[in-house]
């Protein structure tokens, strides 16, 4: 994907919208990440940073210098990428004191809203590569969306106050899902049994809990992004229905109605009110899908101007 200019204040909404998100379970930053027009550039930064941090290690040991880190980081959209994360940043912290409480007082709607949202999403990869060919496509997707069901069908676990160790390997695993379409870092972090002692630790400013998340959340970027870098130029078709079929799955977690244990209910009196959450989270997110690709598109050239001069004939 081509760099698009940068337009700081809309950058910077972009991240307030992942990072908002990604305080709430079941739904991906990546995701949003997706819908707003984002993720292959910030994937390739990450990944051009990543080389450069790399080379910077290995280099100036050898006596080499820090010439080709510097290059390298330089290919980074770094205008984009301090947008993305500073809103990313203010929503974390605004939305960790916010968010859960508004969710667990109306979990339903909620659900209900996020579901539309993601459900709508789904068609973001798939528009990408220009709709699903083949049985071989068509089964990615199926298998996906399996292995998301099953996952987000886990129950949470509570751990009380973590050991660091602890935290620092949630952190490496959730910031996987954060760069991979349909799975939510927050949900994983439920699973460890820290969604809840993280948000509080980043609404009492816990330094040394933030920094052992940060450090777990970089490492387990190093491992990952790199690799997803290279199967998205090199197996997009691949890749991208895969992340349709994570994104079909993950909607499991959230069905409107279930009990504290994930078990799936039927819908109640009030489903009339949900399904109208739900397929307004769902205009919502086409509306996004609409302006993002209505923005990214490039008016033709116009033709060159008719002069007096007969134009060159070629192949003489």
């Amino acid at each position: 994907m081509l760099p698009g200019k940068a337009n700081i204040p809309v950058d910077v909404l972009r991240g307030a919208a992942i990072g908002t998100v990604e305080v709430i379970p079941g739904v991906s930053g990546g995701t949003v990440a997706l819908v707003v027009g984002v993720y292959e550039r910030l994937i390739a930064g990450a990944g051009h940073l990543i080389s450069a941090l790399r080379m910077l290690v290995t280099d100036l040991p050898r006596g080499r210098g820090a010439g080709r880190a510097r290059a390298e980081a330089a290919r980074v959209e770094w205008p984009l990428v301090l947008a993305i994360m500073a809103g990313m940043l203010l929503a974390l912290l605004t939305a960790a004191r916010l968010l859960p409480p508004l969710i667990e007082a109306h979990p339903v709607g909620a659900r209900a809203l996020f579901l539309g949202m993601v459900a709508a999403s789904v068609a973001v990869p798939i528009l990408a590569i220009g709709g699903l060919r083949g049985p071989r496509e068509w089964l990615l997707v199926a298998a996906a969306a399996v292995s998301a069901w099953v996952i987000t069908g886990l129950p949470s676990n509570d751990v009380g106050s973590p050991p660091l160790w602890l935290v620092a390997i949630a952190a490496a695993v959730a910031i996987c899902a954060l760069v991979l379409p349909g799975l939510s870092g927050s949900f994983l972090l439920l699973i460890f049994g820290l969604y809840e002692p993280t948000l509080e630790a980043l609404d009492a400013r816990d330094a040394g809990y933030i920094a052992t998340f940060a450090a777990g959340a970089i490492i387990g970027l190093a491992l990952f992004v790199k690799l997803l870098q290279w199967l998205l130029a090199e197996h997009e078709r691949t890749v991208l229905p895969v992340m349709a079929g994570l994104m079909i799955g993950a909607m499991r977690a959230l069905w409107p109605w279930q009990d504290d244990d994930r078990t799936l209910l039927a819908p109640d009196a009030a489903a009339a009110p949900m399904i109208a959450l739900a397929v307004l989270g769902a205009a919502l997110v086409v509306v996004l899908i609409l302006v993002e690709r209505r923005s990214v598109q490039r008016p033709s050239a116009p033709p060159p101007a008719v002069t007096g001069r007969t134009a060159p004939r070629h192949g003489r």
